[in-house]
């Protein structure tokens, strides 16, 4: 019989460094001589992190409009055409910052009608650590309104692995009080404390996920699905791809935090409570070299996790923003931003060639199974 392939999904809010993670994830599997599948998923099209993932080539399939819990089929169709392209020993999947409910929708879907295919892993929960102490009331700061709040929590809710990510942005005594609240309010998860970009924590995380060690069966959390509705609704989406072309080399670097840090300073003035921002900027020329640009919160600073070595002449450039505003307002933000760039970097041209910018709908399962067998 053939080996089962491995299933990890890795859940988490927007912004907690989910495709951090599941890079690093993918890598270890790789070192390991395991064939590799990634599947990315977005309420719409033209993701940075499917960019991201490519530049570091591995294969990926990206699941757009909507989650994986409303396109189970899309997702079995996405990991099908990655076992035809490479055979994929293990399959990590990363579902849309704003859902939950995972188990039931998508874990025990997956179990139950194709069992006999994949071993099923258990769920991870990455988590911002100074997000999650502020929606868990142990700092003060800016945050999420209570309806957003519901689906940061119902995803920590689900977890067998709470991940706490990022911990070299805090000092220790935080990260045990933080550590502590987890423990007491969701016992039935496991708690780890990582740093993804700083490769700190990784292995015990891992050796979780790497055995055949399958999720346990346990009855799945109760969840009101019209506050679910209610708090993506709350959230604006937006996503655009634009062409970059110049008649002189420019530093793609600098040219991204400009963008980043103007996009972030109007979002703050009409009081956008900022989810995540990412862009990537691959080139027209060079052998897939692309940086990459993120913020997570609105008192932090857009921090770019990869660089370009050289400068560039043309590109393209992928944004995706999400915040709790409506999609509108963001979409205004980002034509000022663009027009102020006319005038910063006037020898550079920048054309929006496609832009969307959305509300997410109300969340409709494909599946959802109260038991695991």
């Amino acid at each position: 019989m053939a080996q089962k392939a491995r299933y990890i999904m890795i859940g988490g809010f927007l912004g907690a460094g989910k495709t951090t993670s599941v890079l690093k994830l993918a890598d270890h599997f790789s070192k390991q001589g395991k064939k590799v599948g990634l599947i990315t998923n977005d309420q719409g099209n033209a993701l940075a992190d499917t960019a991201l993932i490519r530049s570091h080539g591995f294969k990926v399939e990206e699941i757009a409009g909507g989650c994986f819990c409303c396109r189970f089929n899309s997702l079995t169709e996405a990991a099908e055409k990655l076992t035809l392209k490479s055979q994929p020993d293990v399959f990590i999947a990363e579902p849309v910052g704003s859902c939950t409910d995972l188990v039931a929708t998508v874990s025990y879907p997956l179990r139950r009608i194709y069992g006999d295919d994949y071993s099923i892993a258990p769920l991870s929960v990455v988590i911002d650590p100074i997000r999650a102490s502020r929606i868990l009331g142990i700092e003060s700061g800016s945050s999420f309104s209570e309806k957003v709040a519901y689906i940061y929590r119902k995803q920590l809710e689900e977890a067998d692995l709470i991940i706490v990510n990022k911990i070299d942005l805090l000092k220790s005594g935080q990260i045990n009080t933080l550590v502590n609240k987890l423990a007491e309010t969701y016992v039935k998860a496991r708690i780890l404390t990582v740093s993804a970009r700083n490769s700190e924590g990784l292995e015990e995380w891992f050796s979780n996920l790497s055995d055949n060690r399958e999720m346990e069966a346990r009855e799945v959390m109760n969840i009101d699905y019209d506050i679910y509705a209610e708090g993506e609704a709350l959230l604006g989406w937006y996503n655009a791809s634009l062409t970059l072309k110049s008649n002189h080399e420019f530093d793609g670097n600098v040219f991204m935090k400009w963008i980043a840090d103007r996009l972030k300073a109007v979002l703050n003035e009409n009081q956008a409570e900022i989810a995540h921002l990412k862009m990537t900027l691959s080139p027209d020329l060079g052998l897939g070299d692309i940086a990459s640009i993120n913020l997570v919160r609105n008192d932090y600073i857009p921090e770019l996790s990869q660089t370009l070595e050289g400068p560039v002449k043309s590109g393209q450039v992928i944004l995706n923003i999400r915040a709790e505003i409506s999609p509108e307002v963001i979409h205004h933000c980002v034509e000022r931003v663009i027009e102020e760039c006319s005038n910063q970097y006037p020898n550079i041209d920048a054309e929006i060639e496609h832009r969307e910018y959305f509300q997410p709908g109300k969340p409709i399962p494909t599946h959802r199974m109260a038991a695991f067998s």
